[in-house]
């Protein structure tokens, strides 16, 4: 796409609104990706896009931030960044000030780099000799239970094998902690990493999606954490009476025009018992149908998942979800506001640069409740400039836990 459209919510029909729109058509250039943001610490939403050049290949990517100003952006507000990085940049706090930094590697050093947020200055970020996995699934959270987030890196020792690194932050410092963990035994295609609090300890677990042959026929989810030197399945069977489904591995063929996506698991509770549950993407292994899928966190009900005493199950009969075809993206988001997940999925349309956009309300009514947490910054309160409120601007990192009691007077926790 080469327009950036911004849709804000609301409580009435039409739920989302256009209000800014960004046409990047005459940079010449594809947006890969948007992330919102507050970069220059004003309290008002910037945004930063990735976008490729029309003629230049995949693995060189020019940022743009664009400015917030009272709700709005303009093209003639922007700052491009003078370096260009080789797969997506993780947006991140490096040094603890509250205000987004930039990390990834760049087409001058073969070191990540981190550009400081606040004044847009470059730093060598980490003294290490890994390389970096493309396509990467860093990430910047809590994985020590110290509630500061830490930095977990997906890195490559050579093209067969995929290692995963987790840099602790101690004082602003990060330093590696222990060695680093092995894919598990067995994976040939290994998807994005994601972390949740899988069997509601509070603790966030390291969740893997992975093929074991090259093209998916036989599919698998694994569970670690730091301080655990295996991997644990929690989900093997993806059978369905007498179709085998399997992940759709990642096409990284600079030359196709089609637009590939990584494995990637979505997570939320949509049933709100507490647990996370997850929307994947399956296709039929001996068929061409590829459609998305909720997984639902339930009791582990056999030995190899014992020990985390959770597995997931895929929920094979949601027909509103089966309807939609072609599927690539599946995510939770709360359309209504009301804490109950409904879920959003990108499917193909007639050609292969066309997406459709299907929304499906869940209807799951629980008696529970949910709560609502906004971190804020803090760099301004009632002064921020130009009296904006300074609501809204997500935060890479915070790191919230609770406990409550159950409807049986347990203790829960969850994070």
């Amino acid at each position: 796409g080469n327009e950036l459209i911004i849709f804000l919510a609301d409580q009435k029909e039409p739920y989302f609104k256009p209000r800014v729109k960004l046409p990047m058509k005459s940079l010449s250039v594809t947006i890969t990706s948007v992330v919102p943001g507050d970069y220059d610490g004003d309290s008002q939403m910037d945004v930063l896009l990735t976008t490729q050049a029309q003629n230049l290949g995949r693995d060189e990517l020019s940022v743009f931030i664009f400015w917030g100003h009272n709700q709005t952006l303009d093209l003639n507000h922007k700052t491009m960044l003078n370096k260009t990085f080789h797969d997506e940049p993780l947006v991140m706090d490096f040094n603890g000030d509250l205000i987004p930094d930039v990390f990834g590697v760049t087409s001058d050093s073969s070191k990540p780099q981190i550009l400081i947020g606040g004044n847009l200055s470059w730093h060598a970020a980490l003294e290490t000799q890994s390389k970096m996995y493309i396509p990467h699934s860093h990430a910047f959270i809590d994985l020590n239970n110290d509630f500061t987030a830490d930095l977990f890196l997906t890195t490559s020792p050579n093209s067969q094998n995929i290692q995963f690194e987790t840099w602790v932050n101690k004082d602003g410092n990060f330093s590696k902690a222990g060695k680093s963990k092995e894919m598990p035994s067995g994976a040939k295609v290994v998807g994005q990493s994601v972390f949740a609090d899988f069997d509601g300890d509070g603790q966030s677990e390291h969740l893997l999606p992975v093929c074991e042959d090259t093209t998916c026929q036989k599919s698998a989810i694994y569970l670690t954490k730091l301080g655990l030197d295996q991997w644990i399945p929690v989900l093997q069977d993806f059978r369905n009476k007498d179709t085998l489904w399997g992940f759709v591995p990642y096409q990284n063929d600079k030359s196709s025009a089609e637009i590939s996506f990584p494995i990637t698991l979505h997570i939320g509770d949509y049933n709100m018992d507490g647990y996370p549950d997850a929307l994947a993407i399956l296709k039929n292994t001996s068929g061409s149908n590829q459609q998305a899928f909720l997984l639902e966190n339930v009791p582990c009900n056999n030995v190899s998942c014992k020990s985390v005493r959770r597995m997931f199950k895929v929920f094979w009969e949601l027909s509103d979800l089966n309807q939609i075809k072609d599927a690539v993206v599946a995510t939770f988001f709360d359309i209504y506001e009301d804490g109950i997940l409904d879920i959003i999925v990108l499917s193909k349309g007639y050609s292969n640069k066309d997406f459709a956009i299907h929304t499906l309300k869940n209807n799951f009514e629980a008696d529970a409740y949910f709560v609502k947490v906004i971190v804020l910054s803090g760099l301004c309160s009632n002064d921020c400039p130009r009296k904006i409120t300074p609501f809204g601007v997500n935060q890479p990192g915070p790191y919230i836990m609770y406990t409550t009691v159950d409807a049986n007077g347990y203790l829960k926790n969850g994070s």
